[in-house]
């Protein structure tokens, strides 16, 4: 078996986070998993949802939204808002990135806030969903830190990180972190998300037109939990970087892209 970039069964693609890519956010990072490159981004609204003050719920909320922006692909993808609503796979998508956060931030120590996570696809060849979540965790973290700088929160409300990797059966191998070519190839496709700690928030996975055995998704899971401690490495790296990175959008996403200024 060989893959198309030729990399090792067990091996994640190039990771990269640059942080401050989005200065009016309280924090924002552009992740980057191989080709494929989504801006994530945090920004806090001093307020909770109709429905919290209704129904009594103290704390805060946390809620995302994901979009593929047109040049996002090969063929320029329609927004939502030209069909008048959102389709079912970016509902599905953002559902999946707020239960995943939503599983590692205790929403009492916010506050009555709402954090708004916001995921939009730059380029996409593969696991955007899955890149999505592990940047919206260290965008949140990000935002959290400066919420705890300025004094407006006293515990930090991140219990722990949490990422989120693609495995799959291609050529009847199991391999980690899909590509494009891969996932289309692939006869098993498995999303896995998975907090620090190494327990699962969810797991989907399906059959492309084929079955699996328990054996095969054992290996599968095993592949994402070693992916997803090198991924955790990775945004601990990124959270710290941050403060120390002066926000600079426009020269961040040329050196993120390998293009001057």
């Amino acid at each position: 078996m060989t893959r198309p970039d030729a990399r090792h069964a067990d091996q994640l693609r190039e990771v990269s986070f640059t942080p401050n890519v989005a200065p009016y956010a309280q924090g924002s990072v552009l992740v980057s998993f191989g080709n494929t490159r989504v801006i994530c981004a945090c920004t806090i609204e001093e307020d909770v949802p109709r429905w919290m003050k209704q129904q009594g719920v103290k704390g805060g909320w946390l809620t995302a939204e994901y979009s593929m922006l047109p040049y996002s692909t090969l063929e320029r993808k329609q927004r939502d808002i030209t069909k008048g609503k959102i389709d079912g796979r970016s509902s599905e998508i953002q559902r999946l990135i707020g239960r995943a956060l939503r599983a590692v931030v205790d929403l009492k120590k916010i506050g009555q806030r709402t954090l708004w996570i916001d995921c939009d696809v730059l380029q996409a060849d593969g696991g955007t969903r899955t890149a999505s979540i592990t940047g919206a965790c260290v965008a949140t973290a990000i935002a959290c830190n400066r919420l705890m700088a300025a004094g407006k929160i006293k515990d930090f409300p991140l219990t722990q990180l949490v990422a989120a990797v693609s495995c799959g059966v291609f050529e009847n191998v199991p391999v980690l972190d899909l590509n494009y070519l891969e996932d289309k190839a692939a006869t098993v496709d498995f999303n896995v998300v998975m907090t620090e700690r190494g327990k699962f928030v969810e797991v989907q996975g399906s059959g492309e037109e084929a079955v699996f055995s328990s054996e095969e998704m054992a290996a599968m899971l095993d592949l994402a939990k070693t992916g997803i401690a090198a991924l955790i490495d990775r945004q601990k790296q990124a959270i710290l970087a941050a403060d120390r990175v002066k926000p600079d959008a426009l020269q961040d996403l040329a050196q993120a892209f390998g293009t001057g200024r």
